[in-house]
């Protein structure tokens, strides 16, 4: 099985768009977690799954939310560095290595 790391950016965007789900409605925020978590996990069982995005990068997207995780897989680590809003900055994550 693979590693898992995460980018302190992307980190502070899955906490973020939690909050703002369960702003918007009680329980949602967890379940958008939930779901980032289900794609995550698919990733490390299935690192080369996503689509080729830039360089090394994939994207795999997040089910029922405009969302998807950005990464990249090396060796024996994906390493996620965005849970990125798919209408909001394109491409911001780029400079995170």
């Amino acid at each position: 099985m693979n590693q898992l790391r995460f980018h302190s950016g992307a980190r502070a965007e899955l906490r973020e768009s939690a909050l703002f789900y369960e702003g918007e409605l009680r329980g949602l925020g967890a379940e958008f977690v939930a779901e980032v978590e289900r794609t995550i996990e698919f990733v490390v069982t299935h690192p080369n799954a996503g689509s080729p995005l830039w360089s090394n990068f994939r994207r795999a997207f997040v089910r029922r939310f405009p969302f998807a995780v950005i990464y990249r897989a090396k060796d024996e680590t994906v390493y996620v560095v965005a849970v990125a809003h798919l209408s909001r900055r394109p491409n911001y994550w780029r400079s995170r290595r």
